[in-house]
């Protein structure tokens, strides 16, 4: 039985095809055959990272690197368990796998705002393609929504039960409402077909690897921390965010994958900070000689953001371990290095 943290919809699973007779055979060491999509992205490398890691995964990577980069992937190009495929997802892909984590959509504002009608597509077309896939393998699929479906909540913290505020025509749109759809698509294909399917709602996640110029607040301050610019905090300036490091985010999306939950399930820091404490952290922390001053702030910008993680805590035995000011640095790291400005 599949549990349902909706808890009004308890669906049987139907058994998977049998693959290949390979598999079964004595002389076959049975690998786990991993597929994920977006996997050249920032989260989606390090998800591939933590895979890799175990010696019986196999892993396929889709990416179409609008947003994500071969360079993240380059320690496993060549190894004899993995694979990278450019493609597109909005277009069918024919793989044989066990698990599907399909990661693939631009999660920054100025990414998907700079081509909102493939942002939608990719959630939608893109979502549906890879349930296709799953229903003709019979592999569990893992979707990564959004904290982006509770729009500008006016619950606070934010549990899964709540059904969000959000804008349908606004300028964001395209990713919530796309994620708010891909949702619906999962659990459609979950009820009508019984395929086996994980939910994770993500809330703002940081770390190596983030794109230098994603427009996102954290690699913002700390580029410009490192470049000797003004810290650029959007007015207000109380608006709330909860940073979540990204082994963290790794942790519970394979916890989320192996657990026999469906989900959604929020994963988080329930750690809250108003832009402005970001901003003075990482001043402190990386260059106190930085002014801080204030820009007029984009449209439909939620103003609270803090994950309720008392499922992924109950059914998940999931809780974040690293603090914001222990992560900073680390991706202070890895942004001097690209940007090649060594520390002082």
């Amino acid at each position: 039985m599949a549990n349902s943290s909706n808890g009004d919809h308890q669906t049987t699973t139907k058994p998977p095809p049998t693959p290949s007779p390979l598999r079964f055979s004595k002389f076959f060491q049975s690998n786990m055959r991993i597929l994920v999509t977006g996997g050249a992205g920032f989260i989606g490398s390090h998800l591939v990272d933590r895979l890799m890691e175990n010696e019986k995964n196999e892993v396929i990577v889709a990416d179409n690197y609008f947003t994500g980069s071969k360079d993240n992937l380059r320690k496993w190009i060549g190894h004899p368990r993995f694979e990278l495929i450019r493609h597109d997802v909005t277009e069918p892909l024919l793989v044989e796998v066990d698990q599907i984590y399909h990661l693939a959509c631009p999660a920054s504002p100025i990414f998907y705002k700079y081509n909102p009608v493939k942002t939608i597509k990719t959630n939608v077309i893109g979502t549906l393609n890879m349930l296709g896939l799953a229903k003709r393998v019979g592999a569990r699929i893992l979707l990564t929504s959004t904290s982006e479906v509770y729009g500008d909540p006016l619950v606070h913290p934010q549990p899964e039960t709540y059904w969000g505020n959000v804008n349908p025509i606004g300028v964001r749109s395209c990713y919530d409402e796309g994620k708010r759809v891909a949702e619906t698509l999962m659990f459609d294909y979950h009820r009508q077909h019984g395929i086996e399917i994980r939910i994770a709602r993500i809330f703002n996640t940081y770390g190596p690897r983030m794109n230098i110029d994603d427009g996102r607040v954290v690699s913002n301050f700390i580029a410009q921390a490192i470049r000797d610019e003004p810290l650029t905090v959007q007015a207000p300036g109380t608006q709330t965010r909860s940073f979540c490091f990204v082994s963290d985010m790794v942790d519970g999306l394979i916890r989320l994958m192996e657990g026999e939950n469906t989900g959604p399930i929020n994963i988080g820091n329930p750690g809250e900070f108003t832009m402005i404490e970001l901003a003075e952290t990482v001043k402190e922390l990386i260059n106190p000689k930085v002014e801080i001053k204030m820009v007029e702030n984009t449209p439909d910008d939620p103003r609270q953001r803090k994950p309720d993680i008392t499922k992924a805590k109950e059914l998940l035995g999931w809780e974040p371990k690293i603090k914001l000011r222990d992560g900073l640095p680390l991706m202070e790291d890895d942004f001097r290095q690209r940007l090649a400005v060594p520390k002082n």
